[in-house]
């Protein structure tokens, strides 16, 4: 898995691109879901293995696992701006497998289950595989894995950020001198 510190950073990025007044609930809600789906590492707990459907990477990296909690969460919290609640949450819980999918270590992501229970990486592995447990995190493995997170998911995350910055200075400036 990619670490909490990635995850959140995309959840981050997600609610601060939609351009959504009074967004600092959504912006909590999407860094949350960005790591809800890692929540199914307790599985471990009650004897369910990493390749069951349950296990960890399975259902709650899946497609269906984040159309439903977003839809969830736009018919309890999304109140006046349903769509942009979906589409914040929907991509956000989706992000973790996709990140997930790109790490160098695991047994892949079920984001087809429960029509499919295969697991899938991407052909692109380059971030390093985060450790369970925050013990194992810090140590020179982490260290590894919080560098690859900066390089794929943080420096773009900023560049896409640095552009919506822009892009509503400019607007901005533009309204200022009409």
């Amino acid at each position: 898995m990619a670490s909490i510190f990635g995850h959140s950073m995309v959840g981050y990025t997600l609610a601060k691109v939609c351009d959504y007044k009074n967004a600092k609930w959504l912006l909590i809600v999407a860094i949350f879901s960005t790591i809800l789906p890692d929540f199914d590492v307790i599985t471990f707990n009650f004897g369910i293995d990493y390749g069951h459907p349950l296990g960890h990477r399975g259902f709650s990296h899946s497609i269906l696992f984040a159309l439903l909690w977003a839809l969830v969460l736009m018919l309890t919290l999304g109140r006046k701006n349903k769509l942009i609640w979906f589409v914040v949450i929907f991509l956000s819980t989706l992000s973790h497998g996709l990140l997930d999918a790109m790490t160098s270590g695991g047994k892949g992501v079920g984001f087809l289950i429960p029509f499919n229970n295969n697991r899938f990486f991407f052909p692109f592995r380059g971030i390093k595989v985060s450790p369970i447990g925050i013990q194992k995190f810090f140590s020179n493995w982490g260290l590894k894995v919080i560098f690859s997170e900066f390089k794929y998911v943080v420096t773009p995350c900023f560049l896409i950020l640095a552009v919506r910055f822009l892009v509503y200075k400019l607007k901005d400036t533009h309204y200022n001198k009409i």
